[in-house]
């Protein structure tokens, strides 16, 4: 039944998207997604060294399991 999209709709399609919106306004919807896109990688990347800077911390405790000064000044902020 459906088969899936040729090369040549493909081409279509993307000569209509051209026609409707221009280069221009293309290129900069690009650019902006592209913006975007790297935006979120940059915070994954920040929540991911939070998360490992908070199970260092959690290692930083006393062999006895008790919190360190650091640890304890932190609770009372």
């Amino acid at each position: 039944m459906f088969s899936g999209i040729s090369i040549w709709q493909l081409l279509i399609l993307l000569a209509i998207v051209v026609l409707l919106f221009g280069t221009k306004k293309l290129r900069n919807m690009g650019g902006d997604l592209g913006g975007a896109v790297k935006g979120f990688k940059n915070a994954m990347k920040d929540g991911e060294e939070e998360q490992d800077q908070k199970r260092l911390a959690d290692d930083d405790k006393d062999s006895s399991g008790q919190k360190t000064e650091k640890d304890k000044e932190k609770d009372q902020a």
